[in-house]
């Protein structure tokens, strides 16, 4: 059962350390699994990424970096992680012997030898340097010093006098990486091919000569009693070379940690950024779609309007033609009638004279009877 950060509501960054209770119960009693099927370990809270095959030490650095924080990580997934982690720590520790512990050197026999403490920085003395009237001030000049040894690439050199001695000191210090500690060597084994070491210096230490001695500071130049002891103290401490080369691996291995976990998280933002990215992509295809769909639905109406604006003004045409005809056809009738009307005015007025003359004969031809049948009645 893989936890869901949807299945509570949303928390601030205060109630971390309070709210991963919970899901730390639920990685106990085994409700959220953090061993896959094969044995692998895996990220219950991180169910949709990629990578699900964790070895001990990669998936507690995973908890750990994202619950101290992520960008793009609410502080849900802060406490889910956090409870993840100190799982990991509290209850599966013995898992991360078991994966570890291949990987643990054998154990190296002690060494019969002390190893030799060393001034870090590492840190050459020069001694019996002696003043001369003529070049005095050269002798007692540390740039004198930084050009005479200027093979061995010394960073600093520092000179002490002694007022109740006539002979000065100087003090070479070279880079604390390990050029450094083989650039120191060099410088040692000259002097001890000049026969001027500090093994030398302590046979003729009563008539040195006017030579110049020199060596690396170790424990006993360290502890000395005098002024090159007081200085070494203030500025250098000791320490051995397997100190240093422990040290060098932890502060590596904290960065090879550090970067895989900043790996660990780039990749997990790196995947949260691609989900968005497809997630908008494929919206942004979705609006695309909508947006052509649109455009084809507006060509096809704009179309059937255009074709009914034309079919319409073909009608209105055909309309106006067959209006035309029809009073065209009604004039030419209308002008026919007149004609007829015409013709007819005339016969009923010719008709009307010829009525009129009949008339007018009739009455004639009564004025003229009429007086004949009167006599012919009185008789």
């Amino acid at each position: 059962m893989d936890y869901s950060s949807e299945d509570e509501s949303d928390i601030s960054d205060s109630e971390i350390h309070e709210y991963k209770d919970k899901p730390y119960e639920q990685l106990r009693e085994g409700k959220n699994k953090v061993r896959g099927p094969n044995g692998t370990l895996r990220c219950p809270f991180c169910a949709g990424k990629k990578k699900q095959d964790y070895k001990f030490k990669d998936l507690l650095q995973h908890a750990s970096g994202v619950a101290k924080g992520s960008a793009l990580r609410n502080a849900k997934q802060k406490a889910n992680h956090l409870a993840l982690a100190l799982y990991l720590e509290n209850d599966l520790a013995s898992e991360g012997d078991q994966i570890q512990r291949p990987t643990l050197p054998a154990p190296v026999a002690q060494q019969e030898k002390q190893e030799d403490l060393y001034v870090w920085p590492w840190t050459g003395i020069v001694v019996n340097i002696v003043s001369q009237p003529k070049d005095g001030k050269d002798l007692l000049d540390s740039g004198y010093w930084m050009r005479k040894f200027s093979k061995y690439k010394p960073s600093e050199v520092r000179t002490l006098c002694n007022e109740g001695n006539p002979a000065a000191c100087a003090v070479v210090y070279f880079s604390k990486d390990w050029n450094g500690f083989g650039n120191a060597t060099d410088f040692e084994k000259t002097f001890e091919t000049d026969c001027q070491s500090k093994k030398d210096w302590n046979a003729r230490k009563e008539q040195p000569g006017s030579s110049i001695y020199g060596w690396c500071a170790r424990a006993d130049d360290y502890h000395s009693q005098g002024q090159i002891g007081e200085f070494l103290r203030k500025t250098g401490e000791l320490r051995t070379v397997s100190d240093i080369v422990q040290e060098a691996a932890r502060k590596r291995n904290d960065v090879v940690a550090s970067l895989a976990n900043e790996i660990d998280m780039t990749n997990e933002n790196l995947d949260e950024l691609r989900y968005k990215y497809n997630e908008r992509t494929l919206s942004l295809s979705r609006m695309l779609e909508e947006k052509d769909r649109l455009h084809n639905d507006f060509v096809k109406e704009t179309r059937k309007m255009q074709q009914m604006a034309r079919n319409n003004f073909q009608r209105i045409l055909e309309e106006q033609e067959k209006l035309n005809y029809e009073l065209e056809s009604k004039k030419k009738k209308l002008d026919s009638w007149s004609k007829e009307l015409n013709k007819r005015e005339a016969l009923t007025e010719r008709e009307r004279q010829k009525l009129d003359e009949d008339k007018k004969k009739s009455i004639r031809c009564i004025s003229v009877c009429y007086p004949c049948i009167l006599a012919v009645s009185y008789k």
